[in-house]
């Protein structure tokens, strides 16, 4: 008995720091947002581990540096951030850099939109509202994991590949849903211009009092000559509802749905997913309770 008891001890012994090392030598990805936390998890598995700066609910545009946050960029083997200045002031870049961790940009290569600024038209960074410009993303993501991590690609390949099948299935399910609503129907009145990638990747047609920013940076603030663009815009489409958005004050849409004579059709995920536990807490998830809630409220 005592021999078996001391085999199992020295078995324990050698195994249990075995597994903290390993747990502990797992590489480290921090995100900027939590879209690109999601695509991050779908391409590496348990093999590393991803870390998000924003929390669900949490606006990108307005977000400001916390102290801990560059302490939690400098424990990162990789750092990704949406790009196009979705991130107010390039704070996920400038964390990066002032920390010396390698950073890739997840909208390189997407086509962009443009949205009007100050001095010139700038990208509209909310790219990843086409399930195609998603796929961008996912692709740029497992490039870096793979550069990053050359002994597993193979294990990166194969996760990328079936996400990006996932998505293509998305793409074709949102398309059948958008055709449910009447064509004059598909007007998409928002908080601020978070929607243009989808309508145009799912023709629908996009109006919002604001610019494609909610904080300071260019393109962004109501304007009166911009709320009653939108007023007369939801009127003249004789638009059935309008929306607000998870991570942007309602107020003002609803008090433009009052002087407008029309419903607010729902809440939808714009510029971060869902908590835990919600519908909308993975990409797919809140893609697919948006377009439900859209369509529901406009056919």
């Amino acid at each position: 008995m005592f021999t078996r008891r001391y085999a199992i001890s020295l078995f324990l012994a050698i195994l249990l720091p075995t597994t903290l090392f390993a747990q502990e030598k797992r590489q480290v990805i921090v995100c900027s947002t939590t879209q690109v936390a999601d695509f991050a998890r779908q391409v590496v598995g348990d093999r590393m581990e991803v870390k998000c700066i924003l929390a669900a609910g949490q606006d990108p545009h307005l977000y400001e540096k916390k102290p801990g946050d560059a302490q939690l960029v400098s424990t990162a083997d990789l750092c990704l951030e949406n790009g196009w200045h979705l991130e107010g002031n390039d704070w996920m870049n400038k964390l990066a850099t002032q920390t010396g961790r390698p950073i890739v940009t997840c909208v390189e290569g997407c086509q962009p939109l443009q949205v009007p600024g100050i001095e010139q038209a700038m990208h509209d960074p909310h790219v990843w509202f086409s399930c195609t410009n998603a796929a961008i993303y996912v692709r740029n993501i497992r490039d870096a994991v793979i550069k990053l991590d050359p002994e597993h690609a193979d294990e990166y390949r194969s996760r990328a590949g079936l996400y990006l099948d996932q998505l293509r299935t998305l793409h074709s399910w949102i398309v059948r849903e958008i055709n449910n609503i009447p064509v004059e129907q598909r007007v998409l009145v928002t908080s601020h211009d978070a929607f243009n990638y989808f309508c145009h990747a799912y023709g629908m047609q996009s109006a919002t009092p604001v610019g494609w920013s909610t904080g300071d940076e260019v393109g962004a603030g109501i304007t009166p000559q911009r709320r009653q663009e939108t007023i007369d815009s939801i009127r003249d489409h004789k638009v059935k509802a309008i929306f607000v958005e998870t991570s942007v004050n309602p107020t003002m849409v609803r008090e433009i749905a009052r002087e407008a004579g029309v419903k607010i059709g729902g809440e939808l995920y714009s510029d971060s997913m869902g908590g835990p536990d919600t519908a909308g807490e993975t990409y797919i998830g809140m893609m697919r309770e948006n377009v439900i809630t859209i369509v529901q409220a406009l056919k």
